[in-house]
């Protein structure tokens, strides 16, 4: 199982980026995306079924973040807009197994290695 992770970068206050995450190796139950602001611990962001049949967020992204998979190639994504400084972290991708959505970083299996994202006020 591999995963790979891009699309971080510097950006402004109220800008967007898409970050990506190539998942290879076998299919899974859900994927979902975590962050990690320097000095802090690692947070849920957001969360789907494999299927996106079932989709959840972090109150603090609810409404600015999308989290999709391209079901072609099982790109992983988490479109983000209306980004703030409070945002930047260093953004992790993962899977696992079951099929139980859940935000608690234990229940992954797989991780990525993790894209910086800075947002400039």
């Amino acid at each position: 199982v591999q995963l790979q992770a891009s699309g971080g970068g510097l950006v402004q206050a109220g800008g967007s980026l898409r970050l990506s995450c190539a998942a290879s190796g076998r299919t899974f139950g859900v994927f979902g995306w975590f962050r990690q602001a320097p000095g802090k611990e690692r947070e849920f962001v957001a969360a789907s079924r494999w299927r996106v049949d079932r989709r959840t967020y972090a109150d603090s992204v609810k409404g600015r973040f999308t989290i999709s998979r391209d079901n072609r190639d099982n790109t992983l994504y988490l479109q983000m807009n209306s980004l703030k400084p409070e945002d930047t972290a260093v953004y992790y991708c993962a899977v696992r197994i079951g099929s139980d959505i859940g935000s608690s970083a234990f229940s992954y299996d797989y991780w990525g290695q993790g894209t910086l994202v800075t947002v400039s006020s």
